[in-house]
C-alpha cells in the first residue's frame, strides 16, 4: 500500500473540509461556551424572578395560583408546574396555540412574582443559537450534525498526518512550522474530549439521533427514547430525555365520564386530584424537590411527575442516577407506573449521563471548566491552522495541497468506510466526494493515456 495514496486524500480533504466547516465550528464553539454557562448567568440576570417575592402576604395554594393564572390568560394553556428547590422560586409554564410559551414565577406564598417570554431568555437563546443559528430550520440541523461529523475526521486525519510528518518531533525555525506544530499539539490535545462531546450531542442530531432512537424504541433492553428534531415542546421539555416516547399510562376515567366529557382543559376538570395531592404522593414515593408536574393533556391523560438531569432549566437539574419519572391516576391519584434511571437500557442510560456532560454540568465547574478549556484549545488551533496556512500562501498560488492520480489507498477507503458507516451523513458526503474523485482519476488517466499514444 502506498502510504502517499493514503496521506495525499487524507490532506486534501482536511484541507477543503477544514475551509468549509470552519465559520460553523466557530459559531458552535462560542455558542457553546455560552450556553456552558446559562446557570450561572441566568441566576445574575434574573434574581427577581428566581428568587423575589410579591408585595402580597396572604398565602394560596398552588392550586388557587393555577386557577388565577389560567383565569388571567384565557388564551394559553397550563403546560406543567416546576416545583423547585428553595431559594427558586416555583415556575408555572404556559403556551397557546401559536406556540408561545411564558415562564410565570411563583414566591412562597404562591403569589405572582413575574414572568418571561420563554423564547428570550437567556438559556434558550443560546440553545436555539447553538442548534440551529436562531432559524429553527431542519436544513440548518442538517449542516450543524454534517459539520460535527466532518469534525471527527478532521481529528482522525489530522492524527495520521501529525504523526507521518513527525511534526512533534522534527525540528524547524520557520514560523509557517511552527505554526503548524502548535496547531498539530492542540488537535492532539482535544482529540479526545472533543470526540465526546461531539457523540454526546448526538440526541440533537436530525439523521444519527432519530436512527438512534428508532432503534432503541424497537430493541427495549437497549433503551425506549426518542430523540426530538426541533426544541422540545412545552410538555416535554422537563421530563427525562430517556422517557420522553414512552406511551404515557391512561387514567381510568369510565367512571367519571358523564362529569367531564365536555371539558375544555384539564385542570377545570372537577374529579381531578389537585396539585397538593398529587404533590404529596409523589413525595410518598421518594420524589423529593425539584421536580416537575406535567398536566394530563386530555381527559384520557395522567399527571406526570419526573425528575431529569437535563431539563435546560436552572436549578431543576438533578444527578442521572436521581432521574425518575412517575404516573398518577388524573383521579384517584394512585400511582400508574414509575421508572427509574436503573430501568432505563444501556442507550438511555447514556445520553443521561451524555447530555449533562455535553451541556457541561454533570459534575459541576470542574465540568463547565474542562468544557470550556476543549473549546477554547480547539478556537485556538483553527487560528494556528489558518495562521500556518497563511504564511505559507504567496503571491497568486493559494496553496492548495496538489492532487495525485492514484488510487486512494486500501487504509484511506477503510477509514472513511467505518467512519461512515458510524456516521451515515458524513457517509454520504464521502460517497459523494468518491464519486467525483474517481470520475476524475479515470478521466485524468485516459488523457495521459491518450498522450502517451500521440507521442
Amino acid at each position: 500500500m502506498n502510504n502517499q495514496n493514503t496521506f495525499n486524500p487524507f490532506r486534501r480533504l482536511h484541507f477543503y473540509a477544514a475551509w468549509l466547516i470552519t465559520p460553523l465550528l466557530i459559531t458552535l464553539s462560542l455558542s457553546g461556551i455560552g450556553y456552558l454557562f446559562y446557570t450561572n448567568v441566568e441566576t445574575s440576570i434574573y434574581q427577581g424572578e428566581f428568587f423575589g417575592s410579591s408585595n402580597l402576604n396572604t398565602k394560596q395554594t398552588l392550586d388557587e395560583a393555577v386557577q388565577q393564572i389560567s383565569d388571567k390568560n384565557p388564551d394559553y394553556n397550563i403546560g406543567k408546574i416546576s416545583i423547585m428547590e428553595e431559594p427558586y422560586n416555583n415556575r408555572v409554564t404556559i403556551s397557546n396555540d401559536k406556540g408561545d410559551t411564558r415562564y410565570i414565577f411563583l414566591d412562597h406564598n404562591n403569589q405572582f412574582v413575574a414572568e418571561q417570554n420563554a423564547k428570550f431568555t437567556y438559556a434558550n437563546v443560546m440553545r436555539n443559537f447553538h442548534s440551529s443559528l436562531f432559524t429553527e430550520s431542519t436544513f440548518i440541523r442538517y449542516l450543524v450534525e454534517l459539520t460535527a461529523c466532518w469534525t471527527i475526521f478532521l481529528i482522525v486525519s489530522g492524527i495520521y498526518m501529525t504523526f507521518k510528518k513527525k511534526l512533534l518531533t522534527k525540528n524547524s525555525g520557520k514560523q509557517p512550522f511552527k505554526l503548524q506544530k502548535i496547531h498539530a499539539l492542540l488537535g492532539l490535545i482535544t482529540a479526545l474530549p472533543l470526540i465526546i462531546i461531539v457523540l454526546t450531542g448526538i440526541p440533537w442530531s436530525v439523521f444519527m439521533g432519530s436512527h438512534v432512537s428508532t432503534y432503541a424504541q424497537e430493541h427495549p433492553d437497549l433503551g425506549r427514547t426518542e430523540l426530538r428534531y426541533n426544541p422540545p415542546q412545552s410538555d416535554v421539555n422537563e421530563i427525562p430525555w430517556a422517557t420522553r416516547s414512552l406511551d404515557q399510562p391512561t387514567s381510568d376515567h369510565t367512571a367519571h365520564a358523564e362529569h367531564h366529557a365536555t371539558a375544555s382543559a384539564a385542570i377545570n376538570n372537577p374529579n381531578q386530584q389537585s396539585l397538593k395531592s398529587i404533590i404529596y404522593k409523589a413525595q410518598k414515593e421518594n420524589i423529593s424537590r425539584p421536580f416537575s408536574i406535567v398536566y394530563p393533556s386530555n381527559e384520557q391523560g395522567v399527571f406526570t411527575v419526573s425528575k431529569g438531569s437535563n431539563t435546560g432549566v436552572t436549578g431543576l437539574d438533578v444527578r442521572p442516577r436521581e432521574e425518575t419519572t412517575a404516573y398518577f391516576d388524573q383521579y384517584s391519584g394512585n400511582l400508574i407506573a414509575k421508572i427509574n434511571y436503573d430501568d432505563y437500557g444501556i442507550i438511555g442510560k447514556w445520553f443521561t449521563w451524555g447530555i449533562p456532560l455535553h451541556e457541561g454540568h454533570l459534575f459541576g465547574t470542574v465540568n463547565k471548566i474542562l468544557n470550556l478549556m476543549v473549546c477554547l484549545a480547539f478556537l485556538a488551533a483553527i487560528v494556528m491552522g489558518f495562521l500556518s496556512w497563511m504564511k505559507r500562501v504567496k503571491p497568486g498560488d493559494f496553496n492548495r495541497p496538489k492532487r495525485i492520480n492514484k488510487p486512494w489507498s486500501i487504509g484511506a477507503m477503510l477509514t472513511l468506510l467505518v467512519l461512515g458507516i458510524l456516521m451515515p451523513l458524513f457517509g454520504l458526503s464521502v460517497l459523494i466526494i468518491f464519486i467525483v474523485e474517481t470520475m476524475i482519476y479515470y478521466s485524468t488517466k485516459h488523457k495521459n493515456t491518450n498522450v502517451t499514444t500521440a507521442g
